[in-house]
């Protein structure tokens, strides 16, 4: 594996001296995105959050930040991701408000209908199924509960192939590909919005009640 192809794997599943440059640059280049789909959640006043894919922490600490009532759960299957985002929420993580967990969204060690809330952040690329890693969203969400979905890539821009070439288990999907994996999954009121300068996407869904 060359050397380029080697660090931009890092967004998959960060490792190692590379992995943390890679959550260095997530956190500072994916904020501006990240922050845009925040802005479509309708007003809410969640509990209890689940952060899936925390990566670098920076959007744990922004939802924290954000509902002040809430605690999160931040999780991750990179060791090196769990860590980061600890040490980036530190101060949360002491008081008990946040507490980090690595696990894999397809088996995610929770509770049923446990958070009114659950985030995934430049995430679902990567997650097996997706059907089935939905399914398990769905489950430990309450009824009722809100799934975000934000993407940087909408699967319109033929210039992201470049990103599906170098990184390995990508699949960017389209706006119709998400919301159809969401209905199967079992989540209803699926609802999208778009940036379609820069090709963000962010989908809305909820567990029926």
């Amino acid at each position: 594996m060359g050397l380029i192809r080697s660090f931009f794997n890092n967004t998959r599943k960060p490792t190692g001296l590379r992995g943390r440059l890679m959550l260095s640059r997530m956190n500072a280049e994916h904020a501006a995105v990240s922050d845009w789909g925040m802005a479509q959640l309708p007003a809410t006043s969640p509990r209890s959050i689940a952060e899936l894919g925390c990566g670098g922490g920076r959007n744990a600490a922004e939802l924290l930040r954000r509902y002040p009532g809430a605690s999160l759960t931040a999780i991750d299957y990179s060791p090196e991701s769990v860590g980061r985002t600890a040490r980036v929420n530190a101060a949360e993580v002491a008081s008990g408000r946040c507490r980090t967990l690595q696990a894999d969204v397809s088996d995610l060690p929770l509770p049923t209908d446990t958070f009114d809330l659950a985030t995934a952040f430049e995430t679902v690329y990567f997650w097996p199924g997706p059907v089935a890693s939905l399914r398990e969203v769905l489950r430990v969400l309450k009824p009722g509960g809100t799934l975000l979905v934000v993407n940087e890539a909408d699967g319109t821009d033929p210039r992201d192939t470049r990103w599906t070439r170098v990184i390995d288990d990508l699949s960017i999907y389209t706006e119709q590909q998400l919301a159809e994996f969401l209905r199967e999954a079992g989540f209803v009121s699926v609802r999208s919005s778009r940036e379609e300068r820069r090709h963000w996407l962010c989908l809305l869904a909820e567990k029926p009640v």
